[in-house]
């Protein structure tokens, strides 16, 4: 986007015309460029969210799921849109012009080269914000180490193993372990929820469909399939109590 404070001028293909779109397709990445930005203020933590190490993930570049090799940490979309929170869709403008990160800096979406050339590296990660905060740190290590997407593949490629109910009960207790590592910040620790994603990254009930995974309640039970499965008589699943 262009500064709201300079006036437009005829477009022409290197001009950006304002029109939001790259706005309106998810917020940035972040890069230890942008850590002064988090630091600050300027950009409050609570408007971020981390996509974790191994959690597949859209790449802009390649244009197909990938699992991202480190912490990808962007900022938030609108309600359960991608549009970016700071963006001001009547206005067409950035609320955060001046203080905007260095992927929007970078980003001419007729001439994407420059943003190629910086979209993989030196993201800036968790560790980089976080890590003297030294329980809270401690938190999202175990919550890395215990929800490790890598753990994930593995079990969901025995899904329909010969060990099925075993991988099945593994996988629920770790879907279980993300959700009460949520609710237990937020009701012992006093920490605001708008912050959970951004500390432990998105929910797995909402990362999981990435991977075939349906998750689902039935009163006491979660019930977890794969997307591709059909039911056969009654559903199985596993007792929450």
């Amino acid at each position: 986007m262009d500064d709201p404070k300079i006036p437009r001028t005829e477009n022409s293909q290197s001009d950006c015309r304002r029109c939001g779109a790259c706005c309106e397709k998810g917020g940035p990445g972040f890069h230890i460029e942008d850590r002064g930005l988090v630091d600050t203020g300027a950009i409050p933590s609570r408007c971020l969210f981390t996509i974790r190490q191994g959690e597949l993930a859209y790449d802009n570049v390649r244009g197909c799921l990938m699992p991202v090799d480190s912490d990808v940490i962007k900022i938030k979309g609108k309600a359960d849109t991608w549009s970016c929170v700071f963006f001001d869709e009547p206005g067409k403008r950035c609320t955060i012009y001046d203080n905007r990160p260095r992927e929007c800096r970078a980003l001419k979406c007729w001439d994407t080269r420059e943003l190629e050339k910086i979209y993989a590296g030196h993201r800036l990660t968790r560790e980089d914000l976080i890590s003297e905060v030294e329980g809270l740190w401690a938190l999202i290590q175990d919550h890395q180490q215990r929800c490790d997407y890598e753990i994930i593949k593995k079990l969901i490629d025995d899904f329909n193993g010969p060990f099925r109910e075993k991988t099945r009960k593994k996988l629920l207790e770790i879907i279980r372990f993300d959700a009460e590592i949520r609710k237990l910040v937020v009701e012992k620790g006093g920490m605001d929820p708008e912050m959970l994603d951004f500390l432990f990254g998105r929910p797995l009930t909402k990362t999981l469909p990435n991977y075939g995974i349906r998750i689902r309640q039935n009163g006491r039970k979660t019930i977890i399939t794969r997307s591709n499965e059909l039911p056969r008589g009654k559903p199985r699943g596993i007792d929450e109590g």
